[in-house]
């Protein structure tokens, strides 16, 4: 039996590579720092949880034991991650490496963190240029994300091993931390008659599903090599086509207002007001054998049930970054000036 070792295997994306793995038949081990967070459905189908911290010494090599024939790795940040990692790979036989899209420049150097949003003409290919790879700023801030992950990947890819380089997009799947779906659900919960949204609602940043990623994640895994890859939904819904099918699933109705550029500074705000829009080039997924499990609107629906059970969802999950986009006293006055 193939053997998978998911280091992040309690994150969105591990998760979903893990059930996928288990579901094809292979033996797969959570990595985490967190047994509570093992989904007892993962439990259940055979996965095994290891814990253990990414920065202590020695926990890498715990959790591959004597070896696997996959190592997905979803906390792979900056550089050392990477150097961190590459001891152990000889006894691996194929790699998969968790990047994003973030690290992609446009021809003026702006990224998707920059202050200037970027400009890209037409899809994202893999051969899009990146921001330089650094390791000298911290990659939890916006300049710093994307050249991290840039570092890491040239780390890994120029090492010899077979790497595979995911770079996902806007990823959506029950559990995720910040899932822009939300700014739709809780208007639905709160029984919102009115939904207006910025730009006439026409801004793209194409998802990701978990589940899509995950099954490129076997796709790779059957064909070991180097190479970069986007991962991204076979489609590419635009906002106001996302807040209908958010709306449609949850059962609710609601007065469309779409606003233009003579409306209020922050009304309409929403997790995919990129204009131009972001999509992502899948043509050498495809050419690799990939197969989506599904478009959006289908692969939506698990986090779309997960976001309408309050029960279900941690405290603090309706933080900071969502408070500007529930302004719903500048809403129901620009309303009723209208």
């Amino acid at each position: 039996m193939s053997h998978a070792v998911v280091l992040g295997g309690t994150g969105l994306i591990g998760r979903a590579a893990a059930r996928r793995l288990l579901a094809r038949g292979w033996e797969v081990t959570v990595a985490g720092r967190d047994s509570s967070r093992m989904p007892e459905d993962i439990v259940v189908a055979g996965g095994r949880f290891v814990a253990g911290d990414r920065g202590e010494p020695g926990s890498l090599a715990a959790a591959l034991g004597a070896g696997a024939d996959l190592v997905v790795d979803c906390l792979c940040f900056t550089a050392a991650h990477a150097r961190d990692l590459l001891p152990l790979l000889d006894d691996v036989g194929s790699t998969v490496m968790i990047s994003s899209k973030a690290v992609y420049v446009d021809a003026a150097g702006n990224h998707v963190n920059s202050a200037a949003a970027p400009v890209f003409d037409g899809p994202i290919h893999e051969s899009q240029p990146t921001m330089s790879p650094r390791e000298d700023i911290d990659y939890r801030t916006r300049d710093g994300y994307g050249a991290n992950k840039v570092a890491a990947e040239h780390v890994l890819l120029d090492s010899g091993y077979p790497v595979t380089v995911l770079r996902p997009s806007k990823v959506h799947g029950e559990g995720a931390a910040k899932p822009g779906e939300w700014v739709f659900v809780k208007r639905v919960a709160d029984r919102r008659e009115v939904l207006l949204l910025s730009r006439g609602g026409r801004g793209v940043d194409q998802p990701s599903a978990a589940g899509n990623i995950a099954a490129l994640i076997e796709t790779a895994a059957g064909k070991p090599g180097r190479r970069v890859l986007n991962t991204a939904d076979p489609d590419a819904p635009d906002a106001l086509g996302i807040s209908r099918i958010v709306a449609n699933h949850l059962g609710h109705r609601w007065e469309e207002v779409l606003l233009d550029d003579h409306a209020p500074t922050g009304l309409g705000r929403h997790p995919w007001d990129r204009l131009p829009g972001i999509r992502l080039d899948m043509s050498a997924a495809g050419r690799l054998g990939y197969l989506p499990v599904g478009d959006y609107a289908t692969t939506v629906t698990a986090e779309l049930d997960w976001l309408g059970s309050a029960d279900r969802l941690p405290a603090g999950f309706d933080h900071d970054h969502f408070a500007p986009m529930f302004d719903y006293a500048a809403e129901d006055a620009y309303l009723a000036e209208r």
